[in-house]
């Protein structure tokens, strides 16, 4: 395989020494990626160990057709692999388009979909089952680079939550059937660019956010019977970022990042907790967190990666030295920064060029860095064993080390377009494409 490079030769920032406690402690155990981003809610995948390289003849343990399309990410839980996507059924209609003030690059809406769960075996890929959940016209094509299905489904070994937005929230057993469902409304997207706001699990909790063109609000279930516990509204317009919950002070929060501000709710009353201004009108990316800090980002209209300290953080925390460090370059756009091993990663935009700095600082020491072999760029980076993990949307990923001097390991090809972040478990990798779905691994599980 031919050497390849960022830019040039490329030296990054050598690592930044945290303590060992984390933030988040996962509610999953090693061999799981049970929620967008990962059990840690970060993109990292404690304890597993993926391949480097792999090709359309090399490392695909299996490869399978997937029916419709989905941009949501794949989870894992034992034997099993849950996919949700969106399948075209019957007659064509008249090309039905959102109105809404300002829509501009979105797609028409032909076609009924059958808005559909499904298992497959972790090991062979052969389909366990599929459920319909719902079936509609929907009001809204989305974006033209986007799906209809783009908010990831989370599990927690015992049920499956697939969230549609305004198709619904279902809960799921091992089975397939479903065990209680909840419709929410329906959104008014921005632009009418479309849904993607996943849902965050922990403990007996399962979290919701819906921010739209009309009545915005955050809302936490009982991940048992669908019972809400407590919903709040919030005073924002669309944002398609996922919430996360992190626990800090023997408190979990729940941390949501909006159209120009980050706030924290108490997991257990839905009381803020505190707030931080400073991003876009325009929120795509999800935040992370770890060692006592919370990470947000946005672009677009406008560039913002705010640093916020936990310790102390209370009311509106905006120009305190709650923040810890800011920046007004170089931030993301569609995909989500990675925290990994006290550096923090993020990609310019969707462009192929990633930056890298200290978690604690801001520090940059070098950089940024243009990433050779892929362009625009949709999934979130994800790391494991040392590496870190960057696909875009033309089928290619590349592999770098996560060394004081990282290295081009590899840079793979596959025969699909990407928008869907990577999900790693154990010594596999998953790649959900516009067609297929693909387990890679270097050896038998």
């Amino acid at each position: 395989m031919p050497k390849h490079t960022l830019a040039a030769t490329i030296v990054l920032l050598g690592l930044f020494a945290f303590g060992a406690a984390r933030l988040q402690k996962p509610e999953t155990q090693n061999g799981q990626w049970g929620q967008w981003r990962g059990p840690l809610a970060t993109g990292e995948a404690p304890g597993a160990d993926p391949p480097v390289s792999w090709s359309e003849s090399e490392n695909v343990r299996w490869k399978v057709e997937l029916p419709g399309q989905g941009h949501s990410t794949p989870v894992i839980w034992g034997d099993h692999v849950y996919v949700t996507a969106a399948i075209p059924v019957g007659e064509a209609r008249a090309a039905r388009f959102d109105r809404a003030p300002g829509a501009h690059d979105s797609v028409p809406v032909t076609h009924e979909h059958q808005f559909v769960a499904i298992a497959l075996d972790r090991a062979t890929g052969k389909m366990v089952w599929q459920t319909t959940l719902a079936t509609a016209l929907p009001h809204e094509g989305g974006h033209v680079t986007g799906s209809l299905v783009s908010n990831s489904p989370a599990t927690d070994g015992e049920m499956l939550y697939a969230f549609f937005g305004s198709r619904g929230l279902y809960a799921l057993d091992q089975a397939g059937k479903v065990v209680w469902q909840k419709k929410l409304g329906s959104m008014q997207t921005k632009h009418a660019h479309g849904e993607g706001s996943s849902p965050a699990l922990a403990g007996e909790t399962l979290l919701v956010n819906w921010d739209h063109e009309g009545d915005s609000f955050v809302v936490a279930f009982d991940k048992r019977t669908g019972k809400e516990r407590w919903r709040k509204e919030r005073s924002e317009v669309t944002s398609w970022a996922s919430p996360i919950i992190v626990e800090f002070g023997g408190k979990q929060q729940a941390i949501v990042s909006g159209t120009d501000r980050v706030r924290s709710y108490d997991l257990a009353t839905g009381e803020v907790l505190w707030e931080c201004g400073g991003l876009s009108a325009n929120v795509v990316a999800s935040p992370v967190a770890g060692e006592g800090m919370v990470f947000a980002g946005s672009s677009y209209d406008t560039r913002a990666l705010l640093a916020i300290r936990l310790a102390g953080a209370k009311g509106d925390v905006t120009g305190t030295d709650a923040v810890a460090w800011s920046r007004r370059r170089g931030t993301p756009y569609v995909p989500s920064p990675l925290l990994y091993q006290g550096s923090l990663y993020f990609l310019r935009h969707y462009q192929p060029i990633l930056t890298r700095v200290v978690a604690a600082t801001g520090e940059e020491r070098q950089g940024p860095f243009r990433l050779s072999g892929l362009r625009d760029i949709y999934a979130s980076p994800i790391a494991a064993a040392g590496r870190v993990y960057v696909t875009d949307r033309h089928g290619a990923t590349l592999v770098l080390s996560h060394d004081d001097e990282p290295k081009v390991l590899a840079l793979n090809q596959l025969d699909d377009r990407f928008s869907a972040s990577a999900a790693v478990a154990g010594n596999e990798l998953f790649l959900r494409g516009e067609r297929f779905l693909y387990a890679l691994g270097a050896e038998a599980p």
